[in-house]
């Protein structure tokens, strides 16, 4: 409560009604009165720059709009009032600079839109206003419900932007950009399966509508569901196979299912049409990266950023493979750039991985940390990671997954022994063990798959008919045919992904959380832990910048606690299901390759191969951050490299504890 015995709602909503009837000092005072009670709070802080501009004071204005940026770097109306303001006192270059960031972050800012068009068409520049206006206009358009839903939406609002959007359907049930939209905030959520069929339904009502196709590639692609995915876009490029948006799409989903040379022939076509998009060349590196075009994929990155000094994918594409090394040119580059105000926030968060690679090169790891930890601080900003809910999700196997469990269930899955899963933490040398392993003739590579983790989000969701229990306590109650059927839809729907070899590989780390549900559903699988030394892990995964996921490693408690837990589950595992998992150390690797990869071949029950100690001779496209590296003779270079970084690490050390960092016997 503040001063006045009102609660923070209350007070702004008073001074919300303050504002619509022009009594802007008025509303300002309400506001910092709320931002006595909360000085963090969002809302109160974007009514006070609102209200500052009203009343004359634009420095003050621009001030609490920097803060309003840093608490929410996505908040599109923060940028839109810094638009206004800067348009207020003359500053047009850097107002229309706002707008555009205002509508990146929030397409439906109608107010932004419109100042664009009206500065474009004072600076001569006919057909650019018209197509601001035509975004306004559609946004005039939309139902006043579904606008609210999309701020919402693009405010992070999501549990209120879904309650808002199914109420709108239930009165509208066929409403097509309705359905997109709850479908986005599904995605958003991390429950595909609802956006993917919301997806589906809403082309059965409008097969034509080109941007809910585009937005069902995207849900598939980030269900894995490849074919699929390749088929949509496919049939978006055969309406226009001129148009480089159809084009692009239809190359990322080529590239998504192994098809480089069909991926590689598309880009150019884009860049035929665009010859400098930035977006395009960065993702022509990342396809000619994964193809071990080493060469091809430098310069395609190098020319996205002479296109656009700012695109930070391209710089994190340079630093992400590894071998790369920043001239001094392009340091200074990028140093003015994470400078400047010009930034997007994802390419700011880019560029500061980038530079945290850059200066580790050269050795200056203090400056190195310093842009390392930014880029974590930012990412971090954007996670909705919960170290204790993680913590007490692992505690749920421990609890459910007993030996009476397994004394109970076993043997009723399917009995193919076609996988082998290698699971742990990322950067702890899966790669590495998968390029040894699929360089084995009977052995597949393949990706790190999703499918596991997409049927425990499943069971999470059904209680079983006998009780209320939900996963992984419902894995007492599953049936012998149903526990069958998820291991054989396992390795059906895998196969795409296959080049016909006797077994493959899924190198998903998180796997290691439902060690219980493989071995139940798939008996016969094979499981490796690819372990690294806690420091080393830990380290490393903290100046990785993920596609997606894995948000525990942008913080060094919370990595040093998700590694903690980590070593906790699988004591466990080790425990219920005794010689289950092969656990092969990355240090041991890199002292006795041979002996470590007999080792593994051992215990997959396959002969010795020379191709597997020869693995960086092995032909294959390898997606992750170390695809480089695997492509290399084996190497200690970043083996102590945490070390220099030290004195910086003390909150890794304290998470991580005493135990896990006693020396391995």
């Amino acid at each position: 409560m503040s001063e006045t015995g009102l609660d923070i709602d209350e007070q702004l909503k008073l001074a919300r009604t303050q504002m619509y009837e022009g009594r802007f000092q008025d509303a300002l005072d309400r506001a910092k009165s709320a931002l006595q009670t909360d000085p963090q709070h969002i809302d109160a802080l974007y009514m006070k720059a609102v209200c500052e501009r009203y009343c004359g004071h634009n420095d003050e204005a621009l001030a609490s709009v920097e803060t309003l940026k840093s608490l929410s770097p996505d908040f599109g109306r923060a940028y839109q009032e810094e638009g206004h303001i800067l348009k207020s006192i003359g500053d047009l270059e850097s107002a229309i600079a706002a707008y555009r960031r205002a509508c990146l972050c929030n397409p439906v800012l109608q107010a932004s839109w419109k100042a664009q068009a009206e500065i474009l068409e004072g600076w001569g520049h006919r057909q650019a206003a018209l197509e601001m206006r035509g975004q306004e206009q559609r946004i005039a358009a939309m139902p006043k419900p579904l606008v609210a839903v999309s701020h919402l939406l693009h405010e992070g609002k999501l549990v209120k932007a879904e309650n808002a959007c199914r109420h709108f359907l239930q009165q509208n049930p066929h409403h097509v950009e309705a359905m997109r939209l709850l479908a986005d905030i599904g995605a958003r959520l991390g429950i595909l399966e609802d956006a993917d069929f919301l997806l589906e339904s809403a082309i059965e009502f409008e097969p034509d509508n080109i941007q809910v196709r585009i937005d069902y590639i995207q849900t598939l692609r980030k269900r894995q569901k490849f074919s699929e995915a390749l088929k949509q876009s496919e049939l978006l490029y055969q309406r226009d196979t001129e148009n480089p948006v159809f084009q692009s799409l239809y190359a990322i989903e080529s590239m998504q299912t192994g098809n480089y040379e069909q991926a590689l022939s598309l880009f150019e076509k884009v860049l035929q049409r665009l010859p400098e998009d930035p977006v395009t060349l960065t993702s022509q590196g990342h396809a000619l990266k994964t193809f071990g075009r080493h060469e091809e994929a430098v310069l395609s990155y190098q020319n996205a950023i002479k296109s656009d000094p700012g695109h930070g994918d391209a710089y994190y594409g340079l630093a992400n493979l590894k071998t790369y090394r920043f001239s001094d040119d392009e340091l200074r580059l990028m140093e003015t750039q994470e400078q400047g105000n010009r930034l997007s926030y994802q390419n700011r968060i880019h560029i500061c991985f980038a530079l945290g690679k850059a200066y580790e090169d050269r050795k200056d790891y203090n400056a190195s940390f310093g842009y390392y930890e930014r880029g974590n601080e930012l990412k971090r900003l954007q996670s909705r990671y919960d170290a204790d809910q993680m913590t007490a999700e692992l505690d749920n196997q421990i609890t459910a997954c007993t030996p009476a469990l397994f004394a109970k269930q076993s043997g009723k899955g399917c009995e193919a022994p076609d996988p082998i899963f290698i699971l742990g933490l990322p950067r702890a040398g899966s790669t590495l063990l998968e390029q040894i392993l699929a360089s084995h003739s009977q052995i597949d590579g393949t990706l790190e798959l999703p499918n596991i983790l997409s049927l425990a989000h499943r069971l999470r969701r059904q209680k079983q008919a006998s009780n209320d229990s939900l996963y992984p306590d419902n894995l007492h109650d599953i049936g012998a045919d149903q526990l069958r059927e998820m291991g054989q839809d396992f390795i059906d729907s895998t196969r795409i992904h296959r080049q016909g070899a006797a077994f493959f590989i899924d190198k998903m780390p998180n796997n290691f959380r439902h060690i219980g549900l493989i071995k139940l559903i798939l008996p016969n699988a094979k499981i490796i832990d690819a372990r690294r030394e806690p420091m080393a892990c830990c380290f490393s995964g903290f100046k990785q910048l993920f596609a997606e996921g894995q948000e525990f490693t942008y913080g060094l408690n919370e990595i040093g606690r998700y590694y903690s837990d980590y070593v906790r589950l699988m004591d466990h595992w080790d425990s219920v299901l005794p010689n289950a998992v092969l656990r092969v150390q990355h240090e041991d690797v890199l002292d006795d390759l041979e002996g470590q990869v007999r080792r593994m071949l051992d215990y997959l029950g396959l002969p010795f191969e020379q191709a597997c100690v020869d693995f960086h001779q092995t032909e294959r496209a390898v997606r992750t951050a170390s695809s480089e590296q695997v492509r290399q003779p084996i190497t200690k270079a970043s083996v102590d490299l945490w070390r220099h970084y030290q004195s910086h690490l003390q909150p890794l050390k304290d998470a991580l504890g005493s135990k896990i960092l006693e020396p391995r016997q």
